[in-house]
């Protein structure tokens, strides 16, 4: 019987998405640099998991595409150290999730497109990988996870110190730079490559508008014409939320 952690994507109770892992990616969003591992929690049930492999964007939502490594948990526990961290992984996954600047949109069905895991021992270096993603053939993302702010052991001793991390539980580190849009019809290709180009993962899938659900209006906060806001102007709009209501900037 496969384990909890090879059926990640059926099994797992929670996704942890690390934000600002990747400096280039932090400068082209002109977000601050954190100065401890930055984190929100995904709803499991935004994974693509359907047989044609669409990913649906609702009404109104500008959507823009990321590529990250998964880290899957295999052994879970509470406080773990750096040092032990490894030990607690089972495997890897490559995944190009999707998500709405300013609109908190990053649940939606569909918008975290997981692929096959890949388990520990076929990963010599996790942080010695290459992520790439394209959009219509044309290569928007393109770099190496050695570029990571914060690595693996240290992301796993961070949340494991704020929650309890358990087996099927998977870690997104952060994507590169080359965030950019993508639209209704747009066909997207999303690979993982040791460095030695062999590939250990490769997803393709066509992007489309849902049918029904949510259909996002903008209001005061959100701009009128969506499809011109910038993730600076997001960005910019959260902070201002945050010193509205007095909420502390952790990044």
């Amino acid at each position: 019987m496969a384990s909890v952690a090879a059926q990640f994507a059926t099994r797992g109770k929670k996704c942890v998405a690390i934000g600002r892992n990747y400096a280039a990616h932090i400068k082209e969003l002109n977000n601050a640099t954190p100065t401890e591992p930055f984190f929100f929690l995904k709803p499991t049930s935004s994974y693509a998991l359907s047989a044609d492999g669409k990913v649906e964007i609702p009404q109104g939502i500008t959507c823009h595409h990321e590529v990250e490594l998964g880290v899957i948990i295999g052994k879970g526990g509470r406080d773990i150290t750096a040092a032990q961290a490894l030990d607690h992984v089972a495997g890897y996954v490559r995944d190009p999730p999707f998500l709405s600047p300013g609109v908190r949109a990053y649940g939606f069905d569909t918008f975290c497109p997981v692929g096959q895991f890949i388990p520990k021992d076929k990963v010599q270096d996790p942080h010695n990988l290459r992520l790439w993603y394209k959009v219509n053939g044309e290569v928007r993302q393109n770099d190496n996870t050695s570029l990571m702010l914060y690595r693996i052991p240290e992301l796993i001793e961070h949340v494991s110190s704020i929650m309890t991390l358990e087996e099927g539980d998977l870690i997104l580190t952060g994507t590169p730079k080359g965030v950019s849009r993508v639209v209704a019809g747009d066909k997207i290709e999303a690979g993982l490559e040791s460095t030695d180009g062999t590939l250990l993962d490769h997803l393709e899938h066509v992007v489309k508008d849902r049918e029904g659900g949510y259909h996002f209006k903008a209001n005061l906060l959100e701009r009128t014409d969506a499809n011109a806001r910038t993730w600076a102007d997001a960005e910019f709009e959260d902070a201002r939320e945050r010193r509205r209501h007095g909420w502390r900037d952790t990044a």
